[in-house]
């Protein structure tokens, strides 16, 4: 048996902040979702230009816009008839470097 002493302080975090992440992270777990923060990490969009991009119809864009603005992550920004999203939520970064180091390949991230 080591003589070290094994850390008796818990880490921090409350069932009600962790459901809280919980529900955002439910948000994010859906393909088209991921790609939109992808886009909206590399620069700002359009809805049009993101449904193009993900291969669905203006509506549904928004309807996924809508659900990640809820929890934070983006904002938007009308500039006269066209509105930009943008990233608001500066940890989607980290997220989303896990993700592509651990589901994107190198030939499909140099193929953009």
């Amino acid at each position: 048996m080591s003589d070290k002493k094994v850390s008796t302080k818990k880490p921090n975090g409350s069932p009600s902040e962790f459901a809280q992440a919980a529900e955002c992270l439910k948000t994010l777990a859906h393909p088209v979702r991921l790609r939109i923060v992808q886009l909206l990490l590399h620069g700002r969009y359009t809805v049009g230009e993101l449904a193009k991009d993900c291969g669905i119809p203006d509506n549904v864009a928004s309807e996924h816009l809508r659900l990640m603005q809820r929890c934070g992550f983006f904002t938007s920004e009308r500039e006269g008839r066209k509105v930009f999203y943008q990233v608001a939520e500066p940890h989607l970064v980290n997220i989303m470097d896990c993700i592509e180091s651990r589901f994107i390949s190198s030939t499909s991230k140099t193929g953009q």
